[in-house]
């Protein structure tokens, strides 16, 4: 533990000796919708006359180094805004802060010269990355009227989804456990309810989501697949307002508005936000549904609630507390089951009035529990609570961005479960993480590097697990790109779920185990350390077909060199409780995006292969799924748009499945 401190602090030393390029200055700021005062990502930012500019990220935040002393025009421009100019004057050493306020229009794709996503894609690495907006999730044709991430996530490339549990998600060969999914840095261990057809996330709340598929680098760790991260947006800053919906699966409604009020622009504000969700099917069923059998009904119950306050001062550095609470119920005549989440935090963005260095910082808590109540074996339980605690810096350079931190996450695991043979697995225990990583973007002309680096401690298992990572694009003319990413990943949490398995309706959590654990296939060779590992490659390319018609395709391979299950072959309490597999998934996606003034065309075909090897077969798992095709189409009509017209198609190859065998005896009699 004493020399792995060391070693962070001489990772981190480093990073403080950078400074500001004397004679020059800094512009940088955030964007604002000028109807609500929220935050705007992705516009395209230019300094006329220097020949420099950003692109706003998520947050709406810009920030532009090096600009040589002088008097310029500032112009953002973004699809839907009526384009900003302004006069700004740089003076030597100044780091100058601009809160720009752009007002939406009815300008058209076609009529915005400049895009901000067609510039970013040119500047960021972006490998086997997918950003999904709210107007994107709104476009999918959706079931019940009420559009959801939990149904645009199953169009993506490389994503297989399952109706367990509410809802499983494979990402690239990963089953769910090894895909992270954050809610503004809470980890969320099931987003999705019991229906299956919704997930905990509001879309009006939305303000982003980042799926990663593979690859991505070191600013996140713990998983050996997927991120997905979604991020939510302030409450309006001006005026109260609020939307209520109802459809026969379930009623939701938001209310948001502000405490103190944005009196000017460039002041500050606190405001608030709040959402809700509840099932109505389950009470609709004998209404709407005439052939349900009246003593079972539908048994699907859930309501989920989430909540925001946000304060936001004049240069731009906020705060935001947040948490959230939901639970399922699924009441079978054979079965009971039912999960509770809930979970809170804060995070704050520090802009310091004369440093390039940005300062972010997140602590959360979040927990889980399911239980499940068969007739015919002990009830099963699981329970998984745990925090999180995060320091990030962002330093930016004129063609350069330094990203660092430290972060210490802690869980706790309570489980009790038997198998069909009635042999038990129990486990309690308390696990501490400690990871810091660096990771660097360098533009030189054509070509974006990203190199990484992670190192993460697991404090119960006394494992240092170092993990380097690399992203790089070469911008091949202005429409071809190409790009690469990889690395090595670990993580400690791993799954009840066997990936042999159809159904799966029990989910539980459990840590790494402190016991000896074995290679795949023997008894006595045991394994280097009890954590499960992955290695990622992906290459592939960006083509701008024509302005508004983009081509992505990634070719990848995973290879999972250590993954940890319980031993399903477990006949007595003195067998191993865990066992080892290794794995690959490797592939092609495809991707094709269209946008026209009034047509919106998504397109995205996956050809995958996963497989298991647990040391004495080699077989599929259940996800694997061959070829996967997604085709959603919208249009617009009438004068101002306001009618929508769309449509969604699917096709799914099978997926794998076992043929019975059965031995029938033959006695053969000899007779002399």
């Amino acid at each position: 533990m004493k020399n792995f401190l060391y070693s962070i602090a001489l990772f981190l030393l480093p990073v403080t000796l950078i400074a500001q390029t004397p004679g020059k200055g800094t512009v940088r700021g955030n964007i604002f919708n000028k109807e609500t005062a929220q935050s705007v990502g992705f516009a395209t930012i230019r300094i006329d006359g220097a020949n420099m500019g950003a692109i706003s990220d998520v947050n709406g935040f810009f920030s532009i180094a090096e600009v040589p002393v002088g008097r310029y025009t500032l112009t953002v421009s973004l699809t839907g805004f009526d384009n900003y100019t302004g006069e700004i004057e740089i003076k030597k050493g100044e780091i100058l802060y601009q809160n720009i306020y752009v007002l939406e229009s009815g300008q058209n794709l076609n009529e915005i010269v400049i895009s901000g996503k067609k510039e970013q894609a040119k500047s960021d690495v972006q490998v086997s990355k997918l950003s999904v907006t709210p107007k994107q999730i709104r476009s999918l044709p959706s079931t019940g009227g009420q559009s959801d991430i939990a149904q645009y996530l199953t169009v993506l490339p490389g994503v297989i989804f399952t109706g367990d549990q509410g809802g499983q998600l494979y990402i690239r060969g990963g089953s769910p456990v090894q895909n992270r999914i954050l809610l503004d840095g809470m980890t969320i261990y099931n987003p999705f309810h019991s229906i299956g057809f919704f997930s905990v996330f509001e879309t009006e709340l939305i303000r982003n989501v980042d799926v990663l598929t593979g690859g991505f680098n070191a600013d996140y760790g713990g998983r050996i697949s997927a991120i997905v991260d979604v991020k939510t947006r302030e409450g309006n800053r001006k005026r109260l307002s609020g939307m209520a919906s109802a459809s026969p699966f379930q009623a939701k409604a938001m209310i948001e508005g502000p405490i103190a009020p944005l009196r000017k622009e460039g002041g500050s504000s606190v405001s608030f936000v709040l959402t809700g969700k509840k099932a109505l099917i389950n009470d609709l069923d004998k209404t709407l549904y005439s052939n349900v059998n009246d003593s079972v009904g539908i048994p699907f119950d859930y309501r989920d609630f989430y909540g925001k306050l946000s304060l936001l001062t004049g240069n731009g550095s906020k705060l935001n507390f947040f948490g959230f609470k939901y639970d399922d119920q699924v009441n079978y005549p054979i079965t009971d089951f039912s999960w509770q989440s809930g979970g809170g935090g804060m995070d704050f963005t520090l802009i310091p009035t004369n440093s390039n260095t940005i300062v972010n910082g997140t602590f959360t808590y979040s927990k889980y529990d399911s239980r499940i109540e068969e007739a015919d074996r002990s009830p099963r339980t699981s329970g998984i609570s745990g925090f999180f605690g995060g320091l990030n810096f962002t330093n930016f350079g004129r063609n350069n961005e330094l990203k660092y931190g430290l972060e210490l996450t802690g869980f706790r695991t309570t489980f009790v479960y038997s198998n069909y043979l009635d042999v038990p697995y129990d486990q309690t225990e308390n696990t501490t993480e400690i990871s810091t990583y660096l990771r660097w973007k360098r533009k030189i002309g054509k070509l974006v590097i990203e190199p990484g680096f992670r190192l993460q401690y697991y404090q119960t298992l006394n494992t240092v697990a170092p993990e380097p990572r690399l992203g790089m694009k070469y911008n091949i003319t202005d429409n071809l790109r190409f790009k690469l990413a990889g690395g090595l990943y670990s993580q400690n949490l791993l799954s009840t779920i066997n990936e042999r398995d159809v159904v799966n309706l029990f989910v539980g959590f459990l840590s790494g185990p402190e016991e000896a654990i074995y290679k795949p296939g023997s008894s006595t060779v045991r394994t280097d350390n009890n954590l499960q590992k992955s290695i990622h490659s992906v290459v592939g390319f960006e083509i701008d077909v024509t302005r508004n018609f983009d081509l992505n395709i990634e070719g990848y391979y995973k290879k999972f060199t250590q993954l940890i299950a319980l031993n399903r072959n477990k006949v007595v309490r003195e067998d191993p409780d865990f066992a080892t597999e290794t794995g690959e998934a490797y592939g092609l996606d495809l991707s094709v995006k269209i946008e026209g003034k009034r047509a919106y065309l998504w397109g995205a075909y996956s050809l995958g292969f996963v497989t298991r090897n647990d040391g004495e077969q080699e077989y599929p798992p259940v996800f694997d799924r061959r070829h996967n095709l997604n085709i959603v189409t919208t249009y617009q009509a009438g004068k101002k748009n306001e009618w929508e017209f769309g449509v969604r198609w699917n096709f799914g190859s099978g997926f794998p499945f076992t043929l019975h065998r059965v031995f029938i005896p033959i006695t053969i009699l000899e007779t002399g």
